[in-house]
C-alpha cells in the first residue's frame, strides 16, 4: 500500500493534496445538497490544480478521474429520476473543464520533471552555475555554487550577484554587459568573495537568453574555480623572475672585460679633462674659458659614466616587473652599447637595420634588455669559428601576426655554424645546448620571457648559413615615435 501511494505523491509536504481533497468533498456536498442551477462542478478544476504540485503524473490523473466520478455521482444523485437538458449541459462543461484543467496539469508536471531533471544533472557538475535576470537578480544557484561560495540556494536567491559576492571585473561591469547584450555571451576572470571572506578567482562564462520579441530574459553564469592554478602560475612567474635574475648576472660576470671597459673610458676622460683643467688654471695668465670647458666635459663624461653603473645595476638586481612603454630601437642601440666591448672581442661586424617611427611595445625594460643581450652575445659566440667576416644583422620593423595584429620584430640574423634540424624542436627548452659548457638556461628563459610579454620567439635557420632569431612583441596602439 505504502508503495503505491509513494507512485502518486512527489516528495515532500502532503498539505496540498490533503486540502485537495477537502476542497473535493465539499464542492460534492454543496453540488449533491444544495438546489443551485449552477455549474458547481466546475470548482473541480480548483482541486485539480491545487494537488497537481504535489502529485506525480499518475496522481493527477487519479484526481481528475476522481473528479469526473464525483460529479458524475451528483448529477445521478440529483437528476437521475429526469433529465434537464441545462443540467445535462452543466454537467458535461463541468466534465470537460475538468479533462482540460486535467491534461493541461499532466504537460505542466512532465515539464516540471524534465526541468527538475536537468537542474538535477546541473547539481551534478563541480562548477559554480547561477542564473540571473536582466537585474542581475539571482533566479537559480546550484549545489556546486553552494560548494564554492557557502551560501545555500535559499541564501542566495533573491540576492544581486555583484552585490552578494563583490564581483571584481578585469575591466567594469558595464563593458561586460555590454558584450552580453551585444555577442549573447561573454567569458573571462573574475573575483569572488566567499561566504566566510575568502577570495576566489574564478574562469566565468556568460550566455544569454532572449524572450521571442528578442528582450534579454535571463543569464546563465558558468564559473569554474582557479584560485589554485592562478596561484601556481604566480609562483612559477616568480621562480623564473629569480632564474633569468641568476642568468643575468651570470652574463655580467662574463662581460666583466667589457662592463669595466665602459666604466673606464668616461673615468679616464674625467682624469684626463681635469688634467687639462689644472694646466689651463696653473698658466700665468689663467685661461677659464678652456678650464670651464673641461671642467664641462668632466661633468658630462661622469654622468655617462653613472648612466653606465645604472644600466648595469638595474641588470643585476632583481625588482619587481615593470610594464612600461618602450622604444625597442632605443633599447636595441642601449643594450648593444653595454655589450660593444663584448662584441669587438668575438671580431663581429655589427650591422642595424632599424626602422623609424616604430610604434612602441608595452613590457618590462631590465627584462626585455636581457633578451636582446643573449640573442646578441650567442649570435657572436655562432660565428667564433668563422676564419673570415662575422656579420652580426640586427633588424627591426613593424609587422603583423597570424591574427592581423600589430606587432614590432626584432630579428639578430648571423653567419655562424648554424644549428642541426634535429635539433630546432628542443632549442627553447629549459638545460638543452648545442655548447659544450652550455648551462641550457639562456634561451628557455628568453622564451619565457617573451610569453610574459604576449609575444613569440622563433629560430629560423638562413638559406644559406647561420641562424635567425625573431623576436615578435604586441604593438601599443599609440602614434609612432
Amino acid at each position: 500500500m505504502t508503495a503505491r501511494l509513494a507512485t502518486l505523491f512527489r516528495p515532500g509536504r502532503t498539505l496540498l493534496p490533503v486540502l485537495a481533497a477537502l476542497l473535493a468533498a465539499i464542492i460534492f456536498a454543496i453540488d449533491t445538497l444544495t438546489p443551485l442551477d449552477t455549474a458547481i462542478a466546475v470548482l473541480y478544476v480548483a482541486v485539480v490544480m491545487l494537488a497537481a504540485d504535489r502529485l506525480t503524473p499518475r496522481g493527477i490523473l487519479l484526481a481528475g478521474t476522481v473528479c469526473i466520478g464525483l460529479t458524475a455521482a451528483s448529477f445521478l444523485a440529483v437528476h437521475g429520476e429526469g433529465y434537464d437538458l441545462q443540467a445535462v449541459m452543466r454537467a458535461v462543461v463541468a466534465i470537460v473543464a475538468i479533462v482540460i484543467v486535467t491534461l493541461l496539469s499532466l504537460r505542466h508536471s512532465r515539464s516540471s520533471e524534465t526541468l527538475h531533471g536537468q537542474a538535477a544533472l546541473l547539481d551534478l557538475t563541480h562548477d559554480a552555475i547561477l542564473v540571473r535576470d536582466d537585474d542581475d537578480t539571482i533566479l537559480y544557484w546550484n549545489r556546486g555554487a553552494e560548494q564554492l561560495y557557502g551560501w545555500s540556494a535559499g541564501e542566495a536567491a533573491g540576492q544581486k550577484t555583484t552585490e552578494l559576492l563583490r564581483t571584481v571585473f578585469p575591466s567594469s561591469r558595464e563593458a561586460a554587459t555590454e558584450q552580453l547584450h551585444r555577442d549573447a555571451r561573454w567569458e573571462g576572470e573574475l573575483r569572488h568573495t566567499c561566504k566566510d571572506g575568502t577570495h576566489v578567482v574564478v574562469t566565468s562564462r556568460w550566455s544569454l537568453h532572449r524572450d521571442p520579441q528578442g528582450r534579454p530574459m535571463a543569464t546563465m553564469e558558468t564559473n569554474n574555480d582557479i584560485t589554485g592554478s592562478k596561484r601556481a602560475e604566480e609562483r612559477l612567474l616568480q621562480a623564473q623572475a629569480e632564474l633569468a635574475q641568476v642568468t643575468r648576472v651570470a652574463t655580467l660576470g662574463q662581460l666583466m672585460a667589457s662592463i669595466a671597459h665602459e666604466v673606464n673610458q668616461p673615468l679616464a676622460a674625467v682624469v684626463t679633462n681635469g688634467e687639462a683643467g689644472l694646466r689651463w688654471l696653473r698658466r700665468p695668465v689663467p685661461d677659464v674659458a678652456e678650464a670651464g670647458a673641461s671642467v664641462e666635459r668632466m661633468i658630462a663624461n661622469g654622468r655617462r659614466a653613472s648612466d653606465v653603473v645604472a644600466r648595469l645595476r638595474a641588470l643585476s638586481r632583481r625588482d619587481e616587473l615593470r610594464h612600461e612603454p618602450i622604444a625597442l630601437n632605443e633599447l636595441i642601440e642601449e643594450t648593444l652599447g653595454i655589450i660593444e666591448r663584448e662584441l669587438h672581442r668575438h671580431r663581429v661586424q655589427l650591422r642595424l637595420e632599424l626602422a623609424p617611427g616604430l610604434p612602441l611595445v608595452k613590457g618590462d625594460r631590465v627584462q626585455l634588455q636581457q633578451v636582446l643581450t643573449n640573442l646578441a652575445i650567442n649570435a657572436a659566440q655562432a660565428m667564433d669559428g668563422l676564419a673570415g667576416g662575422r656579420p652580426l644583422a640586427v633588424l627591426s620593423r613593424p609587422g603583423r601576426d597570424e591574427a592581423g595584429e600589430p606587432v614590432v620584430e626584432v630579428a639578430f640574423a648571423d653567419r655562424g655554424i648554424g644549428v642541426a634540424a634535429e635539433a630546432l624542436p628542443r632549442l627553447f627548452e629549459p638545460f638543452y645546448s648545442s655548447k659544450s659548457q652550455g648551462m641550457g638556461l639562456g634561451l628557455s628563459i628568453c622564451r619565457s620571457i617573451i610569453e610574459t610579454h604576449m609575444g613569440r620567439i622563433e629560430a629560423v635557420p638562413n638559406a644559406d648559413r647561420g641562424m635567425t632569431f625573431r623576436v615578435l612583441l604586441p604593438a601599443l596602439k599609440e602614434p609612432t615615435l
